[in-house]
């Protein structure tokens, strides 16, 4: 008799324990929260109405292709008294983006892969052992108690996620330059020949454009979200980024 109220309460212990971490979770994530951020400052010179003229140039080479960025940019920058043109010899600025990443990601699961573990039934088990040993402290308890905890855990996990989606962009922008100014511009590159030989190129040449790059992070996150829910904030948040360099 003693024993099975050990193991009743066992048990209770371990779904309250599990459910308050999902509790926990539901609470602190119940909003949806979206941030962008870029690697590097880019700061572009003032310059007359008449030289404020874009050409967008975006791509997507993530396996969402229809996260799509192009008309919010257009609409940003035009707002700000930009015009788009569709032809490169009349534009000021060359802005070019490639969408490289889109997909979710774990924060909880990315952090228990970093500790050696396979996600939340091994932390699980290690509470079980805790807790069996204080029911007796014999092997079959310990087992008994791990086995329990991984369940209720693994249940729990599946009912309430802590889900991130990120968007890793690569930003370019190209600035024409004046008249009568020279830029010289070299490119290297190293170009993998099999496993174990590297080809190595160089080229120099004058260049009419100054360029700046850098790379943007957006990323959403709430409990238990769906891509959809979050897909339209993120092109929103990446597409002002953009447009507020200019």
């Amino acid at each position: 008799m003693y024993k099975k109220i050990l193991a009743i309460c066992t048990v209770l212990l371990l779904f309250l324990l599990v459910g308050c971490a999902a509790t926990q979770t539901m609470i602190s994530k119940r909003n949806l929260d979206v941030q962008t951020k870029m690697s590097n400052t880019v700061f572009l010179n003032p310059v007359e109405d008449s030289q404020k003229t874009v050409y967008i140039q975006v791509k997507n080479t993530s396996d969402k292709p229809n996260f799509h960025i192009d008309g919010k940019i257009k609409v940003s920058l035009e707002s700000k008294g930009y015009k788009i043109v569709t032809s490169l010899n009349n534009a000021h600025y060359l802005l070019q983006a490639n969408i490289l990443q889109v997909g979710k990601v774990d924060p909880t699961a990315a952090e228990r892969m970093f500790l050696g573990g396979y996600g939340s039934s091994i932390q699980a088990i290690g509470a079980g052992v805790a807790v069996g040993a204080l029911a007796g402290g014999r092997p079959g308890g310990m087992l008994a108690g791990g086995l329990i905890g991984g369940i209720v855990d693994t249940v729990a996990s599946a009912a309430v996620k802590d889900v991130t989606y990120t968007v890793i962009t690569d930003l370019q922008i190209s600035e024409r330059s004046a008249k009568g100014t020279k830029i010289k511009q070299t490119d290297e590159s190293e170009l993998q020949q099999g496993t174990s030989s590297v080809s190595r190129q160089t080229s120099s040449f004058q260049a009419g454009w100054m360029k700046y790059q850098t790379r943007i992070m957006s990323t959403a996150n709430k409990v238990n979200l769906d891509f959809k829910d979050a897909q339209s904030l993120l092109e929103d948040g990446l597409s002002n980024s953009i447009a507020g360099i200019f």
